[in-house]
């Protein structure tokens, strides 16, 4: 249905055949100006103030883009010219950013009045010249932690294209979603539930999300609950979903979904729960969910459910460092793509619409349809997409890296499995 449009346009097409093609717009001087500049601003030698907009400046502070710049130059080595500027209109544009060991692609908008300043700036992605699936195993293979990651071609089972430790079940963060919304596309399809039914929102989490702040016992429908749990990764609307569908049904969902060891992370947990057994006052539970089965650990939550009602958390404890990473959801990137699989095939268009919300990656543009969730803590990261190339062939691109002494490289991270895309897109 997405490309409806497009086949349109192919068919009409004849009957435009004489009609000269539109000039590409020009870049105004002011533009050129700021282009001129990009590798001086890359490299962490350009003038900051003058060259952004205060209301940039003031999403993205001058540390934080000369972090993005030391990533870049210590993985591409340092920005060495713009190759191609390509307009979108006389204000914007997207250029082709050369750096020693790889071309970025750099979307730009400046002001239209004087001076011209840059108001917006996105790195879509680089890509290593000569990268190869080869050269980002090596690098992924090189992280400190453990780390994993596959890439699977999906329509006859789950096949392996490329993996590294894809059988490696690992913490996932709330990319633990994925078997909450299929579990509510299940019972969607099996006509228990509509995506239009209500419900009372429930219990506040902590961020990410927005609903933590929306009055309590908002009514929402289970669309509403699912589009914000997988587009913004949202904590209340994710642990009100899951007790709507009922715990026994998600946790029924991540063995059917073809988990290899579905023991490892049941009972599915909610987010806030998770956030209360790590709580330091509860070191007790922790240790006792550490050593018990399924059963135990249900027996666990329901005779403590008072207790952990009460534990007040403290969200700076999550800032910098790991923070109990065995007590969470796992699965293997083969897992994660098992899961992704049975959404493309038995889903539902609803549950794919969903998925694409947030594509997790500028990428997206590459293929015909891009799915993503993700999860990240502090030494946490997993990284999952649904992908249908231009050639109509569709995968599953997993991966995730996790450490128990230091926080992880997320946006690091990120770049590698874009780079994994960019590969899997040309395929």
């Amino acid at each position: 249905m997405r490309w409806l449009g497009a086949l349109l346009l192919a068919i009409a097409a004849p009957a435009l055949a004489q009609q000269p093609p539109a000039p590409p717009p020009a870049v105004s001087p002011g533009l050129q100006a700021r282009i001129a500049a990009l590798p001086a601003m890359v490299n962490g030698t350009g003038d900051f103030e003058a060259y952004f907009a205060p209301a940039f400046k003031a999403q993205v502070p001058k540390a934080q883009f000369d972090q993005i710049g030391q990533q870049l130059k210590a993985q591409f080595g340092v920005a060495m010219k713009v190759e191609k500027v390509t307009a979108t209109s006389p204000y914007a544009a997207t250029v082709e950013l050369g750096f020693e060991k790889g071309v970025g692609t750099v979307n730009i908008v400046i002001d239209p009045a004087p001076p011209h300043r840059v108001t917006g700036l996105l790195l879509a992605r680089v890509e290593p010249r000569g990268d190869t699936i080869a050269k980002i195993e090596a690098e992924i293979r090189a992280l400190p932690g453990t780390a994993a990651f596959g890439i699977y071609a999906l329509g006859n089972g789950v096949t392996p294209v490329s993996e590294l430790a894809g059988e490696q079940p690992m913490p996932i963060g709330s990319a633990f979603k994925l078997w909450v919304l299929a579990e509510a596309a299940r019972q969607v399809h099996s006509g228990t539930r509509k995506w239009s039914d209500v419900v009372t929102l429930g219990p506040r989490s902590l961020p990410s999300g927005i609903t933590q702040r929306w009055p309590a016992g908002a009514p929402v429908t289970l669309h509403t609950l699912a589009t914000l749990m997988i587009s913004l990764s949202d904590n209340t609307a994710t642990d009100t979903l899951l007790i709507a569908l009922g715990r026994d049904k998600v946790d029924a969902m991540v063995a059917q979904t073809g988990v290899a060891d579905p023991a490892a992370t049941l009972p599915v947990l909610t987010t806030m729960e998770a956030f209360q057994l790590k709580a330091s006052a509860n070191a007790d539970l922790a240790a006792g969910w550490r050593t018990a089965g399924p059963d135990g650990r249900r027996k666990l939550l329901t005779a403590n459910r008072a207790r952990l009602a009460g534990t007040v958390i403290d969200p700076a404890m999550f800032a910098d460092k790991p923070v109990a990473p065995d007590i969470e959801w796992f699965a293997s990137p083969r897992d994660e793509a098992s899961v992704l699989d049975w959404l493309r095939a038995r889903g539902g268009d609803q549950a794919l619409e969903i998925l694409a919300v947030n594509p997790g990656t500028p990428g997206a543009a590459l293929f015909d349809y891009a799915g993503f969730k993700g999860g990240s803590e502090p030494g946490v990261i997993s990284l999952n997409w649904l992908v249908k190339t231009k050639k109509g062939n569709w995968y599953a691109v997993t991966g995730g890296w996790t450490r128990r002494d230091a926080a992880v490289d997320e946006r690091g991270f990120a770049m590698l499995m874009s780079r994994l895309l960019t590969q899997v897109a040309a395929r």
